[in-house]
């Protein structure tokens, strides 16, 4: 039986890095994706700064900001496999409130046992929500 039982860890184990290799390879996709477009846009940004309009300027110095940002986080969860600067409380709040809205106008047609789960999701993220006051 422990012979079985470390065979299924094992096996578990490497279903999980296998998983977690996938994810990478396509946050490195998503990364270089994003590279190449910040890079494209700098070299346009630099090229027509003269006889662009400072509206469309701004626009897209607001835009490469963006991308920097996406940049980090996904450097980040690579790296350190977590996202940079989560607010978990505004996280909660907003799915809270979301659900409850949704819960609000779809309860009469969810079945008995969605309704059930998601009500009692709602009671956790309550319970998160007192644990990080």
């Amino acid at each position: 039986m422990d012979k079985k039982d470390d065979q299924q860890r094992k096996d578990k184990s490497a279903d999980s890095t296998d998983e977690l290799k996938m994810a990478n390879d396509r946050r490195i996709d998503a990364l270089l994706g994003i590279q190449n477009r910040y890079v494209r846009t700098a070299r346009h940004i630099e090229q027509n700064k003269d006889i662009t309009s400072p509206e469309n300027l701004e626009h897209a110095i607001e835009i490469q900001k963006d991308r920097e940002e996406q940049m980090e986080n996904l450097k980040n969860i690579i790296a350190y496999g977590k996202h940079e600067e989560v607010d978990e409380k505004k996280n909660l709040e907003r799915n809270l409130k979301f659900t409850e809205n949704y819960l609000r106008n779809n309860a009469d047609r969810m079945d008995e046992e969605t309704l059930r789960k998601t009500m009692e999701k709602q009671e956790h993220r309550r319970e998160q929500m007192d644990f990080l006051d």
